[in-house]
């Protein structure tokens, strides 16, 4: 529950700090994509951003994206969807349910308008380690990050004060910040070295006592992981989209940005998926009247209601 807390209140600080879209829990693996799950991945715009922010607020499938529908003529999505003819249609239907594709007559599918690829630039993961005390994997799940260098940049953020030995143990071109998730501040203890995302990188995939198993992976899978990630970060965002039915919990707000479920009960920011009736002090209530979107929308170059999109719902980026 420490770590939940404090990587809702660093999220919430970037978001207020940095020109950037914020998200949490964001895959970061290519050959075993579940291998490494990165606690929060800061997407810093590029020249194309506003062209990307007025497609659509929610993630737009891969297969979407790289399939052979264009803005011209209109294409059969069976023939133009790399994939089953059934998951074809899948990936159109929802195109056309985001706004990225329109139909045709005849029931082709073309592009609303082109994807914008130059619509990120760096792309910076953290990862959370409030008690340094308890570092769990974290240095194993650094070299990950390191050696594959699918962001540009990679730090580590603690509550713990920070000593030479604590730096001796994690890599190198790992940065370092101490931030106070309840006062906001930020010390950078080391600056991260930056990684060449546009070379070839080396996946860890698993560990065992006398070998170490790894694949190599090509630029092109990187900038096609990157891409995936990107869009993830964009329309998953990362506060939580549902909160308890109990009276106890109401959404605060840190450094301005709103949407952080606090329990009084508890005095502190909870997880609203291990919260229930088994809590001792569960009142049952309403939810708390929260839209995420709105929440969101204007504190980033996210954009919530792009003109002559349809709002969307929210969740509706888990789909796709």
């Amino acid at each position: 529950m420490r770590e939940y807390a404090f990587e809702l209140a660093l999220c919430a600080h970037l978001e207020a700090r940095e020109e950037a879209v914020v998200a949490r829990q964001i895959g970061g693996g290519v050959r075993a994509p579940s291998n490494r799950v990165l606690d929060v991945l800061c997407v810093e715009p590029g020249p194309e951003m506003d062209a990307r922010a007025a497609l659509t607020p929610a993630r737009i499938p891969d297969a979407a994206i790289e399939s052979d529908v264009g803005v011209g003529r209109a294409r059969d999505p069976v023939d133009a969807i790399d994939a089953r003819p059934e998951r074809a249609r899948s990936v159109a239907d929802r195109a056309v349910e985001l706004g990225f594709f329109e139909r045709a007559v005849g029931g082709g599918v073309r592009q609303t308008a082109r994807y914008p690829d130059e619509w990120f630039d760096r792309l910076v993961a953290v990862e959370n380690k409030p008690d340094l005390g308890d570092p769990g994997d974290l240095q194993l799940q650094l070299r990950k990050d390191a050696s594959l260098a699918l962001a540009d940049a990679v730090l580590l953020a603690t509550e713990s004060y920070v000593t030479g030995a604590h730096l001796n143990r994690i890599p190198e071109e790992v940065g370092v910040w101490r931030f106070d998730p309840e006062t906001g501040d930020r010390e950078v203890v080391r600056e991260p070295t930056p990684l060449d995302a546009d070379d070839w990188g080396v996946e860890l995939l698993d560990e065992h006592p006398l070998r170490t198993d790894v694949a190599p992976v090509p630029p092109e899978a990187k900038a096609r992981q990157r891409r995936q990630m990107a869009e993830r970060a964009y329309g998953k965002g990362w506060r939580p989209n549902a909160f308890p039915a109990c009276a106890e919990v109401e959404a605060v707000a840190r450094e301005g940005s709103e949407g952080l479920p606090f329990c009084h009960w508890k005095g502190r920011v909870v997880n609203p998926a291990r919260c229930g009736p088994d809590c001792p002090g569960h009142d049952p209530a309403e939810p708390p009247a929260v839209d995420p979107d709105e929440a969101r929308d204007g504190r980033t170059p996210w954009v919530a209601d792009p003109e002559g999109r349809a709002r969307r719902q929210s969740g509706l980026d888990q789909f796709g």
